[in-house]
């Protein structure tokens, strides 16, 4: 996100004499939403800006200059792991590999270890670590709602070898059977469905915007505009309706792990 843009909104409020709260309840939005724009992780909708115009009396400044496609990939990414621990739900898609939250330290360090240009074993070692402590908000028993939707791709594709497959399958169906998470699957015979694009992750929370983070090959981007993250979500729920029933998914799952172990 643009640390500029977030400097200048808070040096006008700071000039105005408002508050983070002061501020959002005049721009009718949340004291959160705020501090996340003034730190350059989140930037507001055109309606919001439009609204913090007005109270700053800052002409269309800020709706002029909202930050739109010119923002680095790695913000991207970075801006959503950080909104990823605040949410409080979560619904992930992925069409080629097991979501970061839910790999295991096997899966994980042979997808790290497959990036171009190659990593440092200091490097991927890192990435590991920072992988596994993503993974930590699955500790709380409730907090986030997890629901993952899975191309049957992901299960197939055999990353680590069939014994690593194996054990990361296993991991994603006792974090299902023990209500953690809800987990389904597209399965290859469905053939086309509305998210055949990327992988996507939708967050919601409790005092800000929900966001949609969508990636592919070299990109990525956070989405915060709430049309787009309407049509977003409306994509997944179409792809949900698709997808085998979480009882069916689970006997599929285990099926596969069960093929990955035998000799």
């Amino acid at each position: 996100m643009s640390n500029n843009y977030g400097a200048w909104l808070k040096a006008r409020r700071e000039a105005a004499g408002l508050t983070q709260q002061q501020l959002a309840d005049l721009a009718i939005m949340t004291r959160s939403h705020i501090a996340h724009i003034e730190a350059g992780r989140r930037f507001p909708s055109e309606e919001d800006a439009r609204r913090l115009d007005q109270v700053l009396n800052t002409g269309d400044v800020l709706t002029s200059f909202r930050p739109q496609e010119d923002i680095a990939v790695a913000d991207y990414i970075e801006t959503a792991r950080q909104l990823e621990q605040q949410a409080t739900v979560i619904r992930e898609f992925a069409i080629s590999y097991v979501p970061g939250i839910l790999q295991t330290k096997e899966y994980a360090t042979t997808v790290l270890h497959s990036t171009f240009p190659p990593k440092s074993e200091e490097e991927c070692d890192r990435l590991v670590v920072t992988r596994l402590e993503r993974a930590k908000i699955l500790d709380d028993p409730i907090t986030p709602v997890v629901w993952v939707l899975l191309d049957e791709a992901v299960l197939r594709r055999i990353v680590g070898g069939p014994d690593n497959m194996a054990a990361q399958i296993d991991h994603i169906t006792r974090l299902a059977q023990v209500d953690r998470i809800r987990v389904h699957v597209l399965p290859f015979g469905l053939g086309a469905h509305a998210l055949l694009s990327g992988m996507m992750t939708l967050m919601w929370f409790e005092d800000q915007p929900p966001a949609a983070y969508c990636e592919g090959m070299f990109a990525g981007k956070l989405h915060d505009s709430p049309n787009l993250v309407q049509r977003l979500h409306g994509m997944y729920d179409l792809a949900l309706g698709d997808a085998l029933p979480a009882r069916e998914s689970l006997a599929l799952m285990k099926a596969i792990a069960e093929d990955y172990r035998r000799p």
